[in-house]
């Protein structure tokens, strides 16, 4: 409707306030809609294309390359300004690089007027550097030793933290600073971790797909008994029982001694039934591999792992190749072709949509919290 008024002084002045106001709202459902703009780095360029190829998107143009002197060089090959942008990197191979590589790109893209930068980082890196652990480090042990034969109170020092970074922390804090405004990941080792940063983290599950993959690939899921291979899992594994409704155990790690090899306890009673051990991730692999065989022992028939990051650095394949599981499941949080093609019982875990479905949550201003307990077909 005209705006009248008897003060053409002041006729003019609700106009223009009106205007303001229309403007106001039209900057306000831009801001909350821009364009959208996804880039991959180099540790994981599959998962990023699985991504755009479900968004319906083309991944983003980025040229990434390293001087003689190892130092890491990033273009961004198109324009992000007032664009919504999302770097997708995972943790995973030289992960120290690909850390300094998703940093570089956030700041690129962030002094380049992009409107929000996103991190996906399927995998996030130093996660087990969380906190400062009260047991002594190997030199401490042996210093400890030297002043119990000299009658100190050496139990004291055997005690005290530990001179341990907790990088964790460190990582939130660069990202950041490099300018990062949000950050997608899955199943971080301590979901604490989403406390150290000041910015909105997403922690999506793998849980939805885990349930997915039991109930189509093992038969006879209904026997089977949900195994956590440490204490530190028994959360994840109870949710996981719960919504199966089965039943789950657990394997406490018992150290007589220091320096000591754990002696492995199980509680619970797998006799006769399909144990599926579940965990976050698998580095070396030297802790399911010793957990199976104390299912077996125990009187399990089969043996399945379930584990979100697999990581298998070092001995971990021909672990498990030696093993006596029928199959060890992962996602695809890291790159898993190479892995597969040395061992024929890894098996790989698609979760991809879930990312991709985050992103457009995200991006349109919706909730994500449906993908916490649901697989986007």
């Amino acid at each position: 409707m005209p705006v009248r008024s008897a003060n053409p002084i002041r006729a003019r002045s609700l106009i223009r306030d009106n205007l303001e106001k229309q403007a106001g709202c039209l900057n306000l459902i831009h801001s909350r809609m821009p364009n959208i703009k996804v880039f991959s780095g180099t540790s994981h360029p599959d998962l990023a294309q699985r991504i755009v190829d479900r968004l319906g998107i083309d991944l983003g143009k980025v040229v990434t390359k390293k001087f003689s002197n190892l130092e890491t060089c990033v273009e961004i090959g198109e324009s992000v300004r007032g664009e919504d942008v999302y770097i997708v990197q995972s943790g995973s191979g030289e992960i120290n690089d690909n850390l300094m590589e998703l940093l570089i790109m956030i700041n690129a893209c962030k002094i380049a007027s992009a409107s929000r930068v996103t991190a996906v980082i399927p995998c996030f890196p130093y996660a087990r550097q969380d906190k400062k652990d009260k047991l002594p480090g190997s030199e401490e042990k042996e210093e400890s030793k030297k002043l119990a034969k000299k009658n100190y109170d050496w139990k004291f020092r055997a005690h005290a933290q530990s001179r341990a970074p907790i990088s964790a922390k460190l990582v939130a804090n660069m990202l950041s600073v490099a300018g990062a405004d949000h950050i997608i990941t899955m199943d971080l080792h301590a979901s604490q971790i989403q406390g150290f940063f000041d910015i909105p983290v997403d922690n999506l599950y793998a849980e939805p797909a885990v349930l997915k993959w039991i109930k189509e690939n093992i038969p006879e899921w209904k026997n089977s008994i949900i195994v956590s291979p440490d204490a530190g899992g028994a959360k994840r594994v109870t949710s996981i029982a719960d919504r199966l409704n089965v039943e789950f155990a657990l394997i406490h790690k018992e150290r007589k001694k220091a320096n000591e090899v754990a002696s492995m306890v199980l509680v619970g009673d797998v006799k006769d039934k399909i144990a599926i051990l579940v965990d976050d991730m698998a580095d070396t692999c030297g802790t399911i591999v010793h957990a199976a065989d104390r299912l077996v022992e125990a009187g399990a028939t089969k043996v399945y792992a379930i584990l979100t990051h697999g990581i298998f650095s070092g001995p971990a394949i021909s672990r498990i190749n030696n093993a006596c599981f029928e199959a060890v499941v992962v996602t695809n949080t890291i790159p898993q072709d190479g892995h597969m093609r040395d061992c024929p019982k890894i098996q790989c875990i698609d979760v991809s949509m879930m990312f991709a479905e985050a992103v457009r949550r995200t991006h349109n201003g919706e909730s994500v919290s449906y993908l916490f307990s649901n697989v986007p077909y």
